[in-house]
């Protein structure tokens, strides 16, 4: 029962960023947003897609495992750290990547302090996600996928936003 609880609201959280994104990627554009790194985007829905199915499909392969009340809490702790890192970008938060020609880049909240908070918590998320239910084989093949993917995405990031001076 947990776990059909927790997947559930995990999923319900992917969607609504989905959903946020998509609302703010109409906003960007109206400001004159250019998007950035078109290519690497759909391995990255399919790598996030395939890490929930991922989960599924280890937890009922291994016979259902229980729940480990403290990664569920650093679970939490990362959540809270990411509604910061999100709430900090406002409109500027996309799954993808956008630069409004003449805008600075975000400094406030975590970003006064990290270059790439947003990236750092998704390397949690990936990690502890399923060590909540001890889905160590998961845990494991998608941190390595998301450090392959993040450090695509983090190149391009960083040269969009490269002649752009603090």
């Amino acid at each position: 029962m947990y776990f059909t609880i927790f997947i559930s609201l995990l999923i319900i959280q992917r969607l609504s960023e989905l959903l946020i994104a998509r609302r703010n990627e109409k906003w960007l554009l109206s400001q004159g947003a250019v998007q950035y790194g078109q290519s690497h985007y759909p391995f990255m829905i399919a790598m996030h897609t395939l890490f929930i199915v991922s989960i599924i499909a280890e937890y009922n392969l291994r016979g259902r495992t229980e729940i480990s009340w403290i990664f569920l809490g650093i679970f939490l702790a990362v959540l809270l750290f990411k509604f910061w890192a999100l709430s900090s970008l406002g409109k500027y938060w996309n799954t993808k990547i956008y630069r409004i020609p003449g805008v600075y880049p975000v400094k406030r909240g975590p970003y006064k302090f990290l270059k790439h908070p947003n990236y750092m918590e998704v390397v949690c998320e990936i990690a502890f996600i399923p060590l909540v239910f001890h889905l160590y084989y998961t845990a494991v093949i998608f941190t390595v996928l998301n450090a392959a993917m993040l450090s695509v995405r983090i190149t391009v990031e960083n040269k969009v936003w490269a002649d752009v001076r603090d």
